[in-house]
C-alpha cells in the first residue's frame, strides 16, 4: 500500500508544446504549504513547478538524477554529510541514488528538471 505524504504533487503535464507557461500565475494561485506540478515534458524529461516552505522527507531515486534550480528564496539539500544551501539563480544536481530530504525555512519557488519516470516521494 502506498504511503500517503502531505504534499500537494501533481504529475500531470500543465502546458503542451507550443504553449507559453504562465509560471508567475501558478505561483500566485498556490495555497499549499509543498506544492510540485509538472508543467512540460522535454523528450525523456519534465520540468516541475515547486512552490514550497518545511521539510520535504529523506528519500532517494535509485535510477534518476534531479536538477534543483532556486527562482525565488532559499532552499537547502540535506545530504548525509552535509547540507548544501541554494540562494536564488543557484542550482544543485543530486544524482541517482543519493540520499537527500530537502527543505525550505520561508517559502521558495524551485524549477525542477529530471526524467519523466521519476517518482518525487522516492523509490
Amino acid at each position: 500500500m502506498p504511503t500517503e505524504f502531505p504534499y500537494a504533487t501533481h504529475l500531470d503535464i500543465r502546458y503542451p508544446p507550443l504553449e507559453v507557461v504562465d509560471v508567475p500565475a501558478l505561483i500566485d494561485a498556490v495555497r499549499d504549504k509543498w506544492y510540485n506540478q509538472t508543467l512540460v515534458k522535454v523528450n525523456d524529461s519534465v520540468v516541475r513547478l515547486g512552490v514550497i516552505q518545511g521539510e520535504y522527507h529523506w528519500h532517494k531515486h535509485d535510477d534518476l538524477d534531479e536538477f534543483f534550480y532556486v527562482v525565488e528564496g532559499k532552499f537547502l539539500i540535506d545530504l548525509s554529510e552535509r547540507t548544501v544551501e541554494l540562494r536564488e539563480r543557484q542550482g544543485f544536481v543530486v544524482p541517482k541514488g543519493v540520499v537527500h530530504r530537502t527543505r525550505a525555512p520561508e517559502r521558495a519557488v524551485i524549477l525542477m528538471v529530471e526524467g519523466a519516470g521519476i517518482v518525487p516521494t522516492g523509490d
